[in-house]
């Protein structure tokens, strides 16, 4: 495979045609952030330049494939803000875009290519697929399909079908070298021993990949295939099978390609499913805002600007330009992703924030008792909160102390912040917060105050008072929480903060 970077787009954009491309996803459980990815550089492709987003399921593997699985990527889908021109619960003029809806077009296309010539029965046995590989691997020759059944005689096939044997169909692959210009990569050349025969129709009649999915690229007009990386060894097979496709009237043109780079995890290991960070789940379990993690995703292979991370998806579709993806691999950072949805958070109004926080203020997540929960106080400490949450599940553990008839027990804080003498400066706080007005600038003059009378500096005196009020040495500002709480609830905690001292 020889490789000049030199890419271009297709003839029909340069000249103002509207492009069409379609992400077509498996529904086989839980989505991957690698998926995203791809679905986002499609969406953002399409949206720039006014083109048509194909959304298509590949459905025909009935032993992975489930209802539950689409029903979540459909969902998954609208949580991500993505919307499509064709495809489920939208229509089209290329209906059904469900590939198991399909199956009687595959079978007459398959049909078409093998009175074409186009294609052929194999009947090799697993068997003896592997033993000739074997010899080819021990000779150093290429060890794919060696072309057994390329140009069998009637008597040959014949006598195959009286052994009771089944066949394949496999797609006749030319013999010669294949170059494309691919919209990442630049120009790209396979030679033919590289890319041998392929089957596109199985033993019993299903059709596979190979044969489905440029099929229904081709009926349905797409222009521009933007995929990952790991499907770029099937490109040449394809635009082959292109070729032919045009030849018998079934397709108008061979779409352009580009290869996206692989997502990698840890270790510089392409991220897989088994990766706990790379399932889209995860990250909408967490609270994590779907414009803080497509701003992250879009950066895996692309950027805005050298010296900008941050900037929403408005502002990504109208830079997108697929000729600024990088081909080399990204590596998938989780700390930078955080941090990029913090920023994100920190960028809505408050009311969004707080509307948004609603399914972590309740149960399951919530440790209290729904009637416990009073929206007023949440309003009142949201502002606080979301300059420090990084995720929006983070609000509970903030918020909590709020909530509780008492405060979460940490003893890894609790051991921190009550030193030896903490009993005497609760005891001088207390009297001091009990005589303060109730306002935040008011109990912090209070308790600097308290701590000046035992030879301690703010930060050293609001320790003790924060663990015994909130439960934990490190949270949302002291003296707001304090004001918010409220003082009967307040002076209690340091009052049990003090019994347990003594105890």
């Amino acid at each position: 495979m020889a490789n000049t970077n030199s890419p271009k787009l297709s003839t029909s954009l340069e000249q103002g045609v509207p492009p069409r491309v379609r992400f077509c996803p498996s529904p086989t459980g839980n989505p991957h952030v690698g998926l995203v990815r791809t679905a986002l550089f499609n969406w953002a492709f399409a949206r720039h330049h006014g083109g048509t987003l194909v959304f298509r399921i590949e459905d025909t593997d009935a032993a992975r494939d489930s209802e539950e699985s689409y029903d979540q990527l459909l969902d998954s889908m609208r949580w991500l803000g993505f919307d499509w021109d064709e495809g489920p619960e939208v229509g089209g003029p290329h209906a059904p875009y469900r590939q198991s809806q399909r199956m009687d077009i595959y079978k007459d296309v398959a049909e078409k290519l093998l009175a074409g010539g186009y294609a052929y029965h194999c009947y090799c046995t697993t068997e003896e697929l592997d033993t000739r590989r074997e010899a080819a691997r021990a000779a150093g020759k290429p060890s794919g399909y060696d072309g057994h059944c390329r140009d069998l005689t009637a008597e040959q096939t014949a006598a195959y079908e009286a052994e009771g044997r089944t066949s394949i169909v496999r797609f006749r692959m030319p013999d010669e070298a294949l170059t494309f210009t691919d919209l990442v990569r630049g120009e790209l050349t396979f030679q033919p021993e590289n890319v041998p025969d392929y089957g596109i129709v199985r033993a019993n009649g299903a059709p596979l990949y190979t044969l489905v999915n440029p099929v229904d690229d081709a009926l349905m007009e797409i222009t521009h295939v933007l995929r990952g990386e790991d499907l770029l060894s099937s490109t040449p097979r394809q635009i082959a099978l292109y070729k032919a496709l045009i030849e018998l009237g079934i397709a108008k043109e061979t779409p352009v390609f580009g290869h996206l780079p692989y997502v990698m995890g840890e270790g510089n290991k392409k991220l897989s499913k088994r990766d706990p960070q790379a399932s889209l789940n995860l990250y909408r379990e967490r609270g994590f805002l779907p414009q803080g993690l497509l701003n992250y995703l879009s950066l895996l292979g692309w950027s805005i600007a050298e010296d900008r991370d941050i900037f929403s998806v408005e502002e990504m579709v109208a830079a997108f330009d697929i000729k600024d993806v990088n081909a080399n691999p990204a590596r998938f950072d989780l700390k930078k992703c955080e941090h990029i949805n913090a920023e994100h958070i920190r960028m809505l109004d408050v009311k969004t924030f707080t509307e948004s926080c609603g399914p972590w203020l309740k149960a399951p997540f919530a440790p209290w008792a729904p009637e416990a929960f009073d929206a007023a106080r949440f309003e009142a400490i949201a502002p606080y909160a979301q300059t420090r949450v990084t995720v929006l599940s983070d609000i509970t553990a903030n918020v909590d102390f709020l909530f509780l008839d008492e405060p979460v027990e940490d003893e890894a804080s609790w051991a921190k912040a009550m030193k030896e003498g903490s009993d005497a400066l609760l005891v001088t706080a207390r009297a001091k917060l009990i005589e303060s007005e109730w306002n935040a600038e008011a109990l912090k003059n209070a308790t600097l105050a308290a701590g000046e009378e035992h030879g301690l500096k703010l930060g050293k005196a609001q320790a003790p008072v924060r663990v015994a009020v909130t439960g934990r040495t490190i949270g949302l500002p002291l003296f707001e929480s304090l004001e918010i709480l409220g003082r009967e609830k307040t002076i209690a905690r340091i009052d049990a903060a003090l019994a347990k001292l003594a105890a």
